[in-house]
């Protein structure tokens, strides 16, 4: 380590910085796995089930490009959380995905698939096939987008900070006009292969994707009940 200058708190703020962009780098990773694996698991059982595919290759592709790449590059420009450094230093032999990420993002993957699933069938059963591809495409954007905000911190985003990072604000803000921007537009509804919804249709499309936000906030809850909130104390600084 070279110092530019004869504060030795500098080492500390370098640490300091070097743990934040550690932690940004697999928030990212973790969001766009997460995701991804949502795509996989909506196509993958929807055909092991016997459906209609839900989702085409097109909408698939507008999906990946708008609501995986904008809130991705937007957890890494996350603020250093207040306790990182009181966190014990990271083992070298530990890889990015250690501390069980991977269990997450299969987890929160599987769920992203399951309620893309569920507004498929919905939206196909009691009115159309070009209805329920359209609301399962608006849901998984949605969703992807919604659980953005869940992948910031451990604990709630509530107690996390809700406004804190402004960068995904606006990425959530720029993915919704363009992910309902495109439903509505008649052009872009034919390169897409989608139709007008109904008001009941979106409400139904909204209260769903909201659930990543409702199951995360329990799953939270219940880690902090059974293992007890974290307090660092006297831990090294490096």
């Amino acid at each position: 380590m070279i110092l530019t200058d004869d504060n030795f708190v500098t080492i500390v703020e370098a640490v300091k910085q070097g743990r934040g962009i550690y932690e940004n780098i697999r928030k990212a990773i973790h969001f766009l796995l997460a995701t991804n694996i949502g795509e996989i698991v909506t196509i993958f059982i929807g055909l092991i089930l016997g459906m209609n595919t839900p989702l085409l290759a097109i909408q698939l592709l507008w999906i990946n490009l708008v609501t995986d790449s904008l809130p991705a590059i937007a957890l890494g420009l996350e603020e250093e959380d207040k306790n990182i450094m009181n966190k014990k230093p990271k083992d070298s032999k530990h890889g990015i995905f250690s501390d069980g990420l991977w269990g997450k993002i299969i987890v929160e993957g599987t769920m992203i698939g399951i309620i893309t699933l569920l507004v498929f069938s919905i939206g196909n059963r009691f009115y159309n096939l070009e209805v329920g591809r359209t609301m399962a495409f608006l849901s998984l954007g949605l969703t992807e987008i919604i659980h953005s905000f869940n992948i910031r911190s451990e604990e709630s985003i509530f107690k996390a900070g809700l406004f804190k990072n402004k960068y995904l604000w606006g990425a959530f803000i720029l993915g919704i006009i363009m992910q309902v921007g495109i439903i509505l537009i008649p052009s872009t509804q034919k390169i897409f292969c989608l139709t007008s919804l109904e008001g009941t249709q979106w409400i139904i499309t909204a209260l769903l994707s909201l659930l990543p936000i409702v199951i995360m906030e329990m799953q939270k809850k219940a880690n902090e009940l059974i293992f007890g909130k974290v307090v660092y104390r006297n831990a090294p600084l490096a």
